[in-house]
């Protein structure tokens, strides 16, 4: 209900007063649960955004040439600040302003991001889109334990029992990669084209390797930090982007080659356009992988998050078979297929402890007044 000109209240339709609540709660990343499902949408979500950054990032690091992969964080990241920043001016969203002491909270958080976007583009390098979804599950049991050992988690027996399954998931995929690499080879007859090939994938296992143990560090560190800070989700994703530039920059020019031989092989003149593109597209999109993710840590609780990406193989899986023709062999989808059962199974017992960790609270509850009659 409000006043019109006159004085006189009239009825505003309801459409219209959720839409001007909703929008006040967008804008500063606190919508709760009476407006939205948040726990439910914040995974849908996170699935989307997830499975286009997979598809996009894939493509542009699949190139035979390509290992500026510090340049094109760079260019993502400072796309994505750009792109809230313009968001903000307009009103959309809002956020707090840049402060020297929040950014010295959120660096480390900043940091281990680093290492988690830039190992996954190297695994990503050398693994299929398949056989890296798989190997992220590793991930899940890394986050599990940290939170038995930093939040007060548990891990019950059927919980115990889908790890397994992730496990048994991940070795059925590298065997099925590893074989189809020895036998689709150009030479496979020929020795050293087999072992070049199988070295190859053993790089990209050890950079997974190294992508499974920073995303737990990351998510954990970031739900820690989040809790201290009060950082809203725009406030996460904005600090995040921001902080990793100058890092990406200084990494970029020590490490890398910045010649323009180097160039043209990364960016061939034929193509350069359309990676360019792919590029900056990829770097407005991580605008919804970084608030998707904190929103997601943040209305659930990391393991949940992490098994969210997890149950997320099957598109994801799908995606590379249809758009990058990655080999569709009985090792691949049995070891999808375990791994889904696998993130099956582990919903099914966290849902079975959150019950009854909900029914010992309430059986705990000492009443202070007795009721009368």
């Amino acid at each position: 209900m409000s006043k019109d000109r006159g004085g006189e209240y009239k009825n505003v339709p309801l459409e219209e007063q959720d839409a001007v609540v909703l929008r006040k709660a967008m804008a500063t990343g606190s919508v709760k649960e009476p407006l939205i499902s948040s726990a439910s949408l914040s995974i849908v979500c996170y699935c989307l955004a997830s499975i286009l950054m997979t598809v996009v990032n894939k493509f542009v690091v699949s190139g035979r040439h390509f290992s500026m992969n510090f340049l094109l964080l760079t260019i993502q990241s400072t796309v994505c600040v750009l792109c809230v920043l313009t968001v903000k001016r307009l009103g959309i969203i809002s956020f707090r302003h840049f402060e020297m002491a929040d950014a010295k909270a959120w660096f480390p958080i900043s940091f281990l991001l680093v290492t988690v976007i830039y190992s996954g583009s190297k695994s990503l390098q050398f693994l299929t889109i398949p056989v890296y979804t798989i190997f992220k599950n590793l991930t899940i049991i890394l986050i599990a334990y940290g939170e038995v050992l930093w939040f007060g988690g548990r891990v019950t027996a059927l919980t115990l029992v889908s790890f397994i399954f992730m496990v048994i998931s991940s070795v059925i995929a590298a065997w099925s990669d590893i074989s189809h690499a020895s036998t689709s080879v150009p030479g496979a007859g020929d020795l050293s084209s087999v072992t070049s090939a199988v070295a190859a994938l053993n790089v990209g296992y050890l950079w997974m390797f190294a992508n499974c143990l920073t995303s737990a560090a990351y998510v954990l560190a970031m739900r820690k930090r989040i809790k201290a800070t009060g950082f809203s989700d725009w406030d996460s994703m904005f600090y995040n982007n921001l902080l990793s530039i100058p890092v990406l920059i200084l990494f970029s020019l020590v490490i890398e080659d910045w010649g323009s031989d180097s160039l043209n092989r990364n960016f061939p003149e034929e193509t350069r356009s359309l990676l360019l593109f792919a590029i900056a597209f990829s770097g407005a999109a991580a605008v919804g992988i970084s608030y998707t993710t904190a929103w997601c840590i943040r209305v659930t609780s990391s393991t949940t998050y992490s098994m969210t990406g997890a149950l997320n193989k099957l598109p994801v899986a799908a995606s590379g078979m249809i758009f990058f023709g990655d080999p569709v062999t009985f090792g691949s989808t049995s070891a999808v297929g375990v791994g889904f059962f696998a993130g099956i199974l582990y919903a099914i017992a966290k849902n079975n402890q959150k019950k009854a960790e909900g029914t010992a609270k309430v059986e705990t509850i000492i009443p202070m007044t007795t009721r009368k009659e």
